[in-house]
């Protein structure tokens, strides 16, 4: 492997190439050598940018965490438009992209970048999954100030029902994500009673 191409933004690139082998290869063949081989550069790229192995894996975690909250941010400004389960299918189907559900299981196998993860983020080591029950939660609350949700509903069991269903939805990406009106027949029936 070349040891003088130079990345001009190696973080990012190595990120890129990082979510296309857990895509390609899962967890299980997400390992340095490979993201190193997928970016085109040496091992000693990655050791120069990160302490190691699991620092590198953590800042992916974080930094795709972090673009959730922007995905987030639209679905809480669609609050009080469209209707309620149209807005959470839509939602649903973006935060559970194909990289954030690659990335649920590399958390959930990796007991060192849960650890890290906690220490960064307050609250708990699987950033995806609180991302997208944050992003949930706040807007079934908008809704609910927009009386577009009951005032007796239980936002926590709703948020936990949607999250946790959508997710069992996307969880098997083979051979493809979900039909749209499979997430919506979701959303409509945890929704029954609370629009």
């Amino acid at each position: 492997m070349p040891t003088g191409v130079h990345l001009r933004d190696a973080r990012q690139q190595l990120f890129d190439a990082a979510e296309r082998v857990l895509l390609r290869a899962g967890a299980d063949g997400l390992t340095s050598r490979a993201v190193t081989d997928e970016a085109g550069c040496a091992k000693g790229v990655l050791h120069r940018h990160f302490a190691d192995f699991d620092a590198f894996l953590t800042e992916l975690v974080l930094d795709r965490a972090a673009q959730l909250q922007a995905r987030a941010r639209t679905l809480r400004e669609a609050a009080g438009t469209g209707t309620v389960a149209g807005n959470l299918t839509e939602a649903l189907t973006t935060l559970f992209a194909p990289v954030p559900v690659a990335i649920i299981p590399l958390v959930t196998f990796r007991d060192g970048l849960r650890a890290r993860l906690r220490q960064a983020r307050p609250g708990g080591g699987i950033a995806i999954l609180g991302e997208v029950t944050a992003a949930v939660s706040a807007y079934l609350a908008d809704e609910r100030a927009r009386g577009r949700i009951a005032a007796g509903a239980d936002l926590d069991s709703l948020t936990l029902s949607l999250v946790g269903g959508g997710h069992l939805l996307f969880a098997d990406r083979d051979p493809g994500p979900p039909a749209e009106e499979t997430v919506r027949k979701l959303v409509a029936t945890v929704l029954a009673g609370a629009v």
